[in-house]
């Protein structure tokens, strides 16, 4: 599976971005997707995750009421929608995603990464 990361940007605080992480290659049913993210200076961190089988979403405390994390099967893409975008929001985006996930807020649990699309967010 490869997975393609899109939609990063520059934007002021207060605006919104939405990524994109397309699934495709050899088609493996992957239940879940996730987003991290590493800002400058700091270790890869969890931002978001969407469990297909049971349409569970997760996020982190930071983000929590401001992105919104979405599945269209029909294009094997996931969707995060990020509104109300702060400084602290600058990042390398990636997204992962794997069959199984027990942790969903480890990085070591998936398998499958796309390459990471920048956000960047001016005060």
């Amino acid at each position: 599976v490869q997975l393609q990361a899109s939609g990063g940007g520059l934007v002021q605080a207060g605006e919104s971005l939405r990524l994109s992480c397309a699934a495709s290659g050899r088609r493996i049913t992957t239940d879940v997707t996730g987003w991290f993210r590493r800002a400058p200076g700091k270790e890869r961190e969890f931002v978001a995750a969407i469990r297909f089988s049971t349409r569970t979403t997760y996020y982190a405390d930071s983000v929590k009421g401001r992105f919104t994390i979405s599945r269209d099967n029909d294009k094997d893409t996931v969707y995060l929608q990020m509104n109300s975008l702060v400084p602290e929001d600058t990042a390398v985006y990636y997204c992962a995603a794997d069959r199984q996930v027990k942790y969903i807020r480890l990085k070591g649990e998936y398998d499958y990464w796309g390459q990471g699309t920048l956000v960047t967010v001016s005060s």
